[in-house]
């Protein structure tokens, strides 16, 4: 049961003392490193983890992305993290321009076992770790500072020298103060520094030293505060580089990632959609798209998201939720009919820019950049508006409605959306206005042929046209094709309209283009129709809209 005063049993996270902190004025303008510890992080987290075949096809993935640094596994683990990493070595699958990274505690058996798993690596990283928080300090170790210090010394010296055994291979190191979050600042950079004196980096080969917020404990701005304190006083920062590792336990991780990298963050690790243990590692896709949003090129390809989706929900058997950033299925997708006029509006206005500046309501990112398409942004239900119906007919047949047409149809989609309690998909929609508007074979009024002669001014009209399958002929005169058709209709069949508004355009483009052609009519009591003609030709097209708003007419 949830407590009534939680302040008696949680404290609330200390700040950082950075009066002068100089991170909220900063911008991210160019990517960091990234490292991805989907096959770590992210395997160690899964129910069921990952076989070769699909950890392979993970390897592949992150390559395909772009991700230039991968941590594959923890080698010591057991025999199959060890025969993966080792076979990615032997195998020479590795591209030249990536580097494979392992990760050890900080342990003699573990340490050498990890290099084992290295042997014949072009390059490599290592990165080994230790936990130095109060907490772990107190109820795990039962070690005082001093003694958790020696752990990363001896560790730092156990790398050194196995690195040493194996001089072909270009070696990388990395250490972690585990629990970076919750520990003491000066205690985190006691450690670091204590393995920098081992392990010597210079300027042309730094340190990794990885700054975890292994369990997020406080919101992110505290986490990019130690961020910048630490770079601040890490010393030979030229010689070192300050990698991101945010957890997702508060649900800020791509906040912490974003707000570190402020504060001087080099690099960022974490997992393609953020799997990871507990809630997760921070979401390497979104924090790379947000930047790219900003104008800022992460130096990743996500040009097919949906491709990416599949591969990972395979390889981890877990879903990406429906409205993830950026991948979620639904996630372009508005069903409110006020965002989907804001949206179809802003695409009208896109067409007519002269620029390629992106500016369109509720959508940060033009989904084509990511390989979606503009069929799925727009979709109907009992929620969705006129401008949402008319997108639909518009990605899907080529329609534009006017927009008092679009107010009459929209009243048939949400009575249909509403009885059927269910998402409307194009077919349904497309049906709907086939047989609203008499464009199937359920016409009253039909069309069977047509004549038109005189000059403009004196048009006359002659036609045949079946009501209820009786052929009738008729004829009208008036100044153009659509008066006239209007008198034929008046005069031959007692259909009494006239026309309030027309408008045509044509459906494609090219010798194969038909042409749409709509009006609005009136009748002698003031009631309003709709109708729709469609034709190869458009004064046919026309002919068949004034036989539609009759058809529509006779229903009403």
């Amino acid at each position: 049961m949830m407590l009534t005063d939680p302040s008696r049993k949680y404290r609330p996270f200390p700040q950082v003392d950075l009066p002068d902190r100089q991170w909220p004025s900063r911008t991210i303008t160019t990517p960091p490193r990234w490292l991805s510890t989907d096959m770590r992080d992210g395997n160690q987290a899964l129910i069921d983890p990952m076989d070769t075949e699909k950890k392979t096809r993970f390897f592949e993935l992150l390559t395909r992305v772009g991700i230039k640094e991968i941590e594959v596994g923890f080698p010591s683990a057991g025999a199959t993290e060890f025969d993966f990493i080792s076979g990615l070595v032997q195998g020479d699958k590795i591209p030249d321009d990536v580097i494979i990274q392992v990760l050890t505690q900080a342990r003699r058996d573990l340490i050498e076992k990890s290099f084992q798993s290295l042997v014949g690596a072009k390059q490599a990283i290592v990165h080994v770790y230790n936990a130095v928080s109060p907490a772990w300090r107190r109820i795990v170790f039962q070690m005082d500072r001093p003694q958790i210090k020696q752990i990363a010394i001896d560790a730092a010296k156990i790398i050194r020298d196995e690195a040493a055994r194996q001089p072909n291979t270009d070696w990388h190191f990395e250490y972690s103060p585990e629990t970076f979050s919750t520990a003491e600042l000066d205690f985190s950079l006691e450690c670091c520094e204590a393995v920098m004196d081992i392990l010597q980096p210079t300027t042309d080969k730094p340190l990794i030293l990885n700054l975890p917020a292994t369990v997020e404990a406080a919101t992110p701005n505290i986490y990019a505060d130690q961020i910048e304190w630490f770079g601040r006083h890490i010393r030979d920062r030229d010689k070192v580089v300050l990698s991101l590792h945010p957890h997702n336990d508060r649900g800020t991780g791509v906040a912490a990632a974003e707000l570190g990298l402020m504060a001087g963050g080099d690099r960022v690790e974490g997992c393609l959609f953020g799997n990871g243990e507990r809630t997760g590692n921070c979401d390497i896709v979104t924090v790379a798209l947000n930047m790219y949003t900003q104008g800022v090129s992460p130096g990743l390809d996500f040009s097919n998201i949906d491709e990416i989706v599949q591969t990972v929900t395979y390889c981890n058997n877990l879903p990406v939720h429906p409205r993830h950033p950026y991948a979620g299925e639904l996630v372009f997708t508005a069903f409110s009919g006020s965002h989907q006029d804001a949206i179809k509006k802003g695409f009208a206005a896109q067409e007519e820019r002269n620029d390629e500046l992106w500016d369109v309501p509720y959508l940060p990112i033009d989904p084509a950049d990511i390989g979606c398409s503009y069929e799925a942004v727009i979709r109907v239900n009992s929620q969705s508006g006129k401008g949402g119906v008319a997108w639909v007919l518009q990605q899907d047949k080529g329609l534009k409605l006017p927009k008092r047409m679009q107010a009459d149809f929209s009243r048939v989609v949400q009575g249909l959306a509403d009885d059927s309690s269910r998402e409307l998909h194009a077919a349904d929609i497309w049906g709907a206005f086939q047989s609203f508007y008499h464009l199937g074979a359920d016409q009253p009024y039909k069309l069977l042929d047509y004549q038109e002669s005189g000059p403009a001014g004196n048009r006359v009209f002659v036609g045949k046209v079946a009501l209820n399958g009786e052929e009738r002929t008729v004829s009208g005169r008036g100044n153009g094709l659509i008066s006239s058709v209007l008198d034929a209709l008046r005069e031959g069949m007692g259909v009494d309209l006239s026309v309030v508004d027309y408008s045509e355009h044509a459906v494609g483009a090219g010798s194969d283009a038909n042409a749409a052609a709509y009006v609005e009519c009136r009748t002698a009591d003031g009631r309003t129709v709709f109708g729709v003609g469609l034709d190869a030709d458009v004064a046919t097209a026309s002919v068949q809209a004034i036989l539609s708003a009759a058809n529509g007419l006779h229903r009403s």
